[in-house]
C-alpha cells in the first residue's frame, strides 16, 4: 500500500508519499481500506518530530479515517466485511489501510458519505469525553470554546447547543465568527479585538462560563480561571499556547472551580472503546437525526497532505480538512 511517511521531522515537505507494507489485523483488529482521513493539530507536531506515536502505534500519522472493512483479526464480532465504518486511530490514518481495534470503530452514520465521516472520529470523542463526560455540562449551563471555528470547535457548539446550553466562542475573524454563529454560537468574541474575560462577564451578568474548553493551554490558563463561574470546569486539550502556566490556586478554591486536562491518543484500549460506545449511545442519533452534522472546509487528495498541512498552518480554515484516497 502507499502511506504518508516522515523521513525525517521537518516543515509540510518531509510528509513523503511512499510504498510500505500493508498491516496485518491482529486479535480484536480489523483493517480498514481508508476512504478518507482527517487532519489534526497533532499530526502537525508529529511531522515536526515533537509527538511521537505510542508504543506499537503505526509511525505514519492520522488520528481517525473512515472507509470499509477489509479484513476481520480474530477474536472480532459484530461487523463484517464491507461494513463502511470510520475509526478513532493512534495513528496510520494518512494510508491506503489501517489496522484499528474493533472498540475504536463507529458505523458510518446513516444518511452521511462515507469520505465525510473521516471528519467525525476525533472530534466527536473529544468533545464528548471533555464537555460531557468529564465536564458535565448540563442543559442553561454557558460553555466557551476557543477556537471556535475548529473542528473541535463546531462540533462543540452543536453538541452543546442540541442538549439546550447556551455556547460563547472566540475566533480571530468576523468571518469565522459567523460560521459559528450559523451553528448555533450566542456569544462570538473576536480574541484579536476583545478579552474573552470581559466579553464573557458582561454576556452573563458577572457570572461566568460553567464549562471551558480550551486549545491554548499555557497562555490562557489564568484568563480562563478568571473567566470561570462558581463551580466551574476548565477542559484543557491543548497546548497552542504553551506548556507551562502559572495556576492561581486561590481563585480556583475561591470559585470552588475543577481543571482537567486529557488527550485522546494515548489512553489505554479499553477507555478509548469506553468513549467510543458513548459517542455512539449519545452522538450518533443527533447526527443521524439532522441535528449535528461534521463542518468539512475541503478535501485534498492524501498524496497532497503537505499542502492540507499548510492549510492548517495558516488557520484560515472552518472546520476540518480531509484527505481522501481517491
Amino acid at each position: 500500500m502507499y502511506a504518508i511517511t516522515i523521513p525525517e521531522p521537518g516543515g509540510p515537505e518531509a510528509l513523503v508519499w511512499a510504498e510500505v507494507p500493508d498491516p496485518e489485523p491482529g486479535e480484536g483488529e480489523v483493517l480498514i481500506e481508508v476512504a478518507s482521513s482527517a487532519v489534526n493539530r497533532a499530526d502537525i507536531m508529529q511531522r515536526q518530530g515533537f509527538y511521537d506515536p505510542p508504543p506499537g502505534a503505526s509511525p505514519y500519522p492520522g488520528l481517525e479515517c473512515s472507509g470499509r472493512i477489509a479484513a476481520l483479526g480474530p477474536g472480532v464480532s459484530g461487523w463484517a466485511v464491507g461494513d463502511e465504518v470510520c475509526a478513532l486511530l493512534s495513528g496510520g490514518g494518512y494510508a491506503e489501510k489501517v489496522a484499528v481495534p474493533a472498540g475504536q470503530l463507529l458505523p458510518v452514520p446513516a444518511g452521511l458519505d462515507v469520505r465525510q465521516a473521516a471528519a467525525l472520529p476525533e472530534v466527536t470523542c473529544t468533545v464528548w469525553s471533555n464537555v460531557f463526560m468529564i465536564s458535565h455540562l448540563r442543559p442553561g449551563e454557558t460553555l466557551l470554546v476557543h477556537g471556535g471555528s475548529s473542528g473541535i470547535g463546531t462540533m462543540a457548539i452543536q453538541l452543546a447547543k442540541a442538549i439546550g446550553a447556551r455556547v460563547a466562542v472566540t475566533a480571530g475573524t468576523k468571518e469565522k465568527l459567523d460560521h459559528c454563529a450559523g451553528l448555533g454560537a450566542d456569544i462570538l468574541i473576536n480574541y484579536r479585538e476583545q478579552d474573552f474575560v470581559e466579553e464573557i462577564e458582561k454576556a452573563t451578568d458577572g457570572a461566568g462560563a460553567d464549562v471551558i474548553l480550551d486549545n491554548m493551554g499555557a497562555k490562557y490558563l489564568d484568563r480562563n480561571v478568571r473567566a470561570l463561574a462558581a463551580n466551574g470546569r476548565l477542559a484543557i486539550i491543548g497546548l497552542q499556547g504553551g506548556v507551562k502556566g502559572e495556576l492561581n490556586i486561590g481563585l480556583l478554591l475561591g470559585k470552588r472551580a475543577a481543571v482537567s486536562a486529557t488527550s485522546l491518543r494515548a489512553r489505554p484500549l479499553g477507555e478509548k472503546a469506553a468513549i467510543v460506545a458513548a459517542v455512539r449511545e449519545h452522538v450518533w442519533p443527533l447526527i443521524e437525526g439532522g441535528h449535528v452534522r461534521p463542518v468539512v472546509d475541503r478535501e485534498l487528495p492524501m498524496s497532497e497532505a503537505a499542502q492540507a498541512h499548510r492549510v492548517l498552518e495558516e488557520s484560515g480554515h472552518v472546520g476540518k480538512v480531509l484527505l481522501v484516497t481517491d
